[in-house]
């Protein structure tokens, strides 16, 4: 996945956590805490994955 699809996933986190909060329900406040881990994970990935294609040349 690339950076955007990850920071796509980490925006899409918060919503659902400050949704979850707002209606207290913290079974999805901590749903999007989780999605917004998962898409900062992805996102690294992908930058490291750049870096080790560029050190490649």
């Amino acid at each position: 996945m690339g950076k955007a699809k990850g920071k796509a996933k980490q925006m899409k986190g918060k919503m659902k956590e400050t949704t979850g909060k707002a209606v207290d329900d913290r079974s999805m406040e901590t749903e999007g805490r989780g999605e917004q881990m998962t898409g900062k994970a992805q996102e690294l990935a992908a930058k490291a994955s750049e870096r080790i294609k560029k050190s490649g040349r």
